[in-house]
């Protein structure tokens, strides 16, 4: 996106957070990191008074299939049935930004629901997805970018970069706004 930026991790307890609606989820989880990591960067005193603005983004994505709340796989037995499950139907994600001023402590954040619809996906692929491991790591065990399973995304009713976790357009919005 053109930024310069660095990465800190929000040490919060994801699964300590629970809420009904996955908006509601994904929304009081960006809020948590962030919350997190302004607590961090005050204890480290890294405001110089004459910086430019510093901009905090925080963002979470779950998916939701069958209208259940899906995070990471706790295991590969767990990230198997995932995207089996995925196979010839569909599953959405529901991804939040919240963008932090930190100079002047403005905070908005919105989230984003995108729709992704499967060709049946072959028990090797998955075998193979699983093998690799990076399916373990991300929310639902979905990653359509992946090049073993982009032949069987049938369509993505919205935007990719949102399934990948940070919508490119409502983050740069958001940026202005707190700017």
């Amino acid at each position: 996106m053109g930024y310069e930026f660095s990465l800190m991790s929000a040490d919060i307890d994801e699964k300590g957070i629970r809420k009904e609606k996955p908006e509601e989820l994904v929304m009081a989880l960006a809020e948590a990191k962030a919350d997190s990591i302004v607590s961090k960067l005050q204890t480290m005193n890294n405001q110089d008074k004459d910086e430019k603005p510093t901009i905090l983004i925080a963002a979470d994505t779950v998916v939701v299939y069958e209208g259940v709340v899906r995070e990471k796989p706790a295991n590969e037995k767990e990230a198997r049935e995932f995207i089996k499950g995925y196979s010839g139907g569909h599953a959405a994600t529901v991804g939040s930004v919240i963008v932090t001023n930190l100079k002047t402590g403005f905070r908005k954040g919105e989230w984003d629901r995108v729709e992704i619809y499967f060709h049946e996906i072959p028990d090797e692929i998955i075998e193979k997805l699983i093998e690799e491991g990076a399916v373990l790591h991300v929310a639902g065990g979905l990653i359509i970018e992946h090049p073993l399973i982009m032949p069987y995304v049938k369509e993505v009713v919205g935007t990719t970069d949102s399934v990948m976790g940070l919508p490119k357009a409502l983050t740069e919005k958001l940026i202005k706004e707190a700017l």
